[in-house]
């Protein structure tokens, strides 16, 4: 599949840093596919990027609008493909043209149109505790994002992808793969 880091955040602010941390390393026709839980953080974490790419305006979910736009260092179109059924929607909405604009996507519920995704991506996977009681930070807060480098664009980021992400790194994890 490709390099996997897990991380765990503790804040919505620190999925925000960590999302600002993975900013630098996108360019122009970057897609990061964002999956998980319902209500784990999806926005936050686009926010999060928005705001480390200089977007001024506030970043919402597109959940009934399905696409967002915003233009900061570079444009940035903010998906939500959960409310389509078929891969012809996705295509209707015109994930091509925006990556040949130059943009950068994320596309939350990404995993349903894998099929659609460049060969370099990045999936960035945030899920919430389990409701045990045992998760450090309290488990409304908590946050496992599993990042995923998919494709020989990512071989070259990762160096730079573990360090602005060490502080989140799971105790006793090793990123696997790398340059």
């Amino acid at each position: 599949m490709g390099r996997i880091l897990d991380l765990v955040t503790t804040s919505a602010d620190e999925t925000r840093a960590v999302a600002a941390g993975v900013a630098p390393l996108l360019g122009s026709g970057d897609v990061v596919s964002l999956t998980g839980d319902l209500g784990a953080g999806k926005t936050t974490f686009v926010q999060g990027v928005a705001a480390a790419l200089e977007v001024r305006e506030p970043v919402l979910s597109p959940t009934f609008t399905l696409v967002r736009e915003y233009q900061g260092t570079f444009r940035l179109y903010h998906l939500d493909v959960y409310r389509l059924d078929r891969l012809q929607d996705v295509i209707d909405l015109g994930l091509d043209e925006m990556l040949d604009r130059g943009a950068i996507v994320l596309i939350e519920w990404g995993d349903a149109i894998d099929s659609l995704l460049p060969p370099n991506y990045l999936q960035v996977e945030i899920d919430l505790p389990p409701d045990d009681g045992a998760t450090p930070g309290g488990v409304e807060s908590t946050r496992r994002l599993i990042l995923t480098g998919v494709g020989e664009s990512w071989a070259v980021r990762w160096p730079r992808l573990l360090e602005a992400s060490e502080r989140w790194r799971v105790a006793g994890s090793e990123p696997t793969g790398g340059p």
